[in-house]
């Protein structure tokens, strides 16, 4: 029978376990504090200077601050983001639920309507803006085969929600993959014994299906307004330099101008920490309403 370790015999291998654990961990650590907190920091520092990309940057304090908190443009563009988020989020959560409803019943062609589903989301963002720009041009596809004469991508009334369908429309496909997952891990049993208490086709979507699907649903719609806050190469293709009257000033755009065409990279920092503090809100504001019930509890 073997005889306990003594305490100092327990205290060096725990402290030789940990030391194993940290080591393998380590490059992972490493590569969070590389790509993800030290950029979080550096960008924290030059929202306090003033830097043009050529000189040295100079500490101006609040200033890159006031300047963006009292620039109407930046309001307007925070805005017309929140808008385009409106547009682009519920509707590519609905059509991609909605689609992902029939490819799960196995349908004759299914599996060639889900590779056209993804192929949008694997493209690239600025090769889609440029060929839907082509399409909505006023003497693009659009208004040749209905002959009409609409500037779409030239009228405040109109860019804003061509630039969300094509946003939500190269989203699709892959929220209905999630989707499709989701509705495929239900158990058979549960929807069983639903058809055997009387329930109907409808009834088992919005009492069991749904209900179920939250965590999906709350997968899916952090992520997609994640892409909506931060899109900018499919929709500056699409309709640069912020549409007719800022109606495309999309505030990751913003960011971009800022950064690159003004070399105003204090502005730009501030413009890009404003964008993370909301993503971090919206997300926890998220977070909270879904942990609440997953699953069906008694």
């Amino acid at each position: 029978m073997s005889q306990p370790q003594s305490r100092p015999q327990s205290r060096r291998l725990r402290r030789r376990e940990s030391a194993t654990a940290y080591a393998f961990v380590a490059p992972t650590l490493f590569g969070v504090a590389a790509f993800m907190l030290v950029p979080v920091l550096v960008l924290v520092v030059l929202s306090f200077s003033s830097w043009d990309v050529l000189s040295e940057p100079k500490l101006v304090g609040f200033d890159n601050w006031q300047t963006a908190f009292t620039d109407p443009a930046v309001w307007r563009s925070l805005g017309v983001t929140a808008l385009f988020v409106l547009l682009v989020v519920p509707a590519q959560i609905a059509i991609g639920l909605w689609l992902a409803t029939l490819l799960v019943r196995e349908l004759p062609g299914s599996a060639f309507i889900r590779t056209v589903l993804v192929l949008p989301w694997v493209c690239a963002p600025v090769v889609l803006g440029i060929v839907w720009r082509w399409i909505f041009q006023y003497d693009g596809v659009v208004n040749n085969l209905f002959d009409i004469h609409v500037p779409w991508l030239q009228s405040e009334a109109t860019a804003l929600p061509i630039v969300a369908f094509v946003q939500a429309w190269s989203q699709i496909g892959y929220v209905s993959l999630f989707f499709m997952a989701g509705l495929g891990s239900i158990p058979n049993e549960v929807i069983e014994a639903a058809r055997i208490d009387g329930a109907n086709a409808r009834q088992i979507f919005w009492r069991i299906k749904l209900p179920l699907l939250k965590p999906t649903m709350f997968f899916v719609l952090v992520t997609g307004m994640i892409a909506a806050f931060q899109s900018f190469d499919l929709v500056y293709s699409l309709s640069p330099d912020g549409g007719p009257g800022g109606t495309t000033d999309l505030i990751a755009a913003r960011v971009y101008s800022q950064a690159v065409p003004q070399s105003n990279i204090g502005q730009a920092a501030v413009l890009a920490i404003i964008l993370f503090v909301a993503l971090i809100i919206i997300t926890l504001i998220q977070n909270a309403y879904f942990s609440r019930k997953t699953t069906y509890e008694r």
